[in-house]
């Protein structure tokens, strides 16, 4: 091979390199999120340090690859920590919370493996300030739904006129149960400042023959700084065990872009005709120290009906132990940093 023949084979080479480089994208991320805790659950307080008192501690990582004609390959690996100890939250797993690969292009976008339920990906974000997240949130602490599901084939459809749908099915592991685990659907529709979305879950318990149905319906309104949410939730199981519907009213408001206030009222009424419901008042306030670093302070008053035993739930860990309708209490002060 010639001088000149090495210097145009070693420019066509960055060039083609380049080009598919170009194509593919991988993005490292994550969350580190710690808090001071005060909580008391009737049957003692304890004050402790907690990891995702606001948004779930994680390291996880992100791509695409652009195979052209619009059509892109997606995949997401994410692992859930706590950041106090440096334990993953579940022993024995690499990526416990999202290990999924897919399609995506004008026709919407598949996905394979370990993912979020369209309940939690979608309805979760829209039914009040916090997501569904920290000791502030009633549907965080009244619901009694898992928010993933592995096995899963999950299909998100373009918007069109404002509606986006998501659907998923999950698939049992064990041989000897029927094949199908859950299925699950989520619509919603976005005009301006008005968003109402509807969702439908239907889970098998591994390894029995019962299951979970779970039905929410949310609506919230944008006024300038502030927005307006009310939603309903019905859990019930096929055993008899559940009968649960939970009403709550949240609304935040925005003092400037570094500052925000949110308030959330919510009861759960226990349909079984054992009484075993409640009621809750959260709190919860951020301050945004820059686009990637909050300050947060999350609170909750919560008390208990006849024999319930409902706890001030982080987004990421259990409340404490509390007594059969006690009156249970709980605040922290926490920092997360998004990387």
């Amino acid at each position: 091979m010639t001088k000149q023949s090495m210097k145009t084979w070693i420019a066509l080479s960055a060039c083609v390199c380049g080009t598919a480089c170009a194509q593919v994208s991988v993005t490292p991320y994550g969350v580190v999120d710690t808090a001071m805790e005060y909580q008391n659950g009737g049957a003692g307080s304890q004050v402790r340090e907690v990891s995702s008192g606001l948004y779930a501690t994680v390291y996880g990582f992100k791509g695409t690859e652009n195979l052209g004609n619009g059509l892109h390959v997606n995949f997401q690996l994410e692992q859930g920590f706590d950041n106090s100890t440096g334990q993953a939250s579940a022993a024995g797993t690499a990526f416990n919370r999202l290990a999924w690969v897919g399609l995506s292009g004008a026709f919407g976008e598949l996905r394979v493996g370990r993912q979020k339920k369209p309940e939690y990906l979608l309805l979760n974000n829209e039914s009040d300030p916090s997501g569904v997240k920290s000791i502030a949130s009633p549907l965080n602490n009244f619901g009694d739904n898992a928010v993933r599901s592995s096995n899963a084939l999950a299909y998100f459809t373009p918007t069109l006129y404002g509606f986006t749908e998501q659907f998923m099915v999950a698939l049992r592991e064990e041989e000897d149960k029927p094949t199908l685990l859950s299925y699950n659907a989520v619509v919603r529709y976005v005009n301006g400042p008005l968003h109402v979305l509807a969702g439908y879950e239907k889970t098998g318990t591994a390894g029995t023959d019962a299951f979970q149905k779970v039905w929410r319906e949310v609506v919230s309104y944008g006024m300038g700084n502030a927005r307006l949410y009310l939603a309903y939730q019905k859990e019930s199981r096929s055993d008899g065990r559940e009968n649960l519907q939970i009403v709550e009213v949240s609304g935040s408001w925005r003092f400037n872009p570094a500052n925000q206030l949110s308030v959330m009222v919510g009861d759960a009424r226990d349909c079984t005709g054992r009484g075993n419901g409640g009621r809750q008042l959260g709190l919860l306030y951020q301050y945004h120290l820059s686009r990637r670093t909050e300050l947060y302070s999350a609170a909750g008053i919560l008390q208990n009906r006849n024999q319930a035993q409902f706890t001030l739930d982080g987004t990421q860990y259990a409340g404490i132990p509390g007594a059969p309708g006690a009156f249970v209490r709980g605040m922290n002060l926490g920092i997360a940093h998004h990387f």
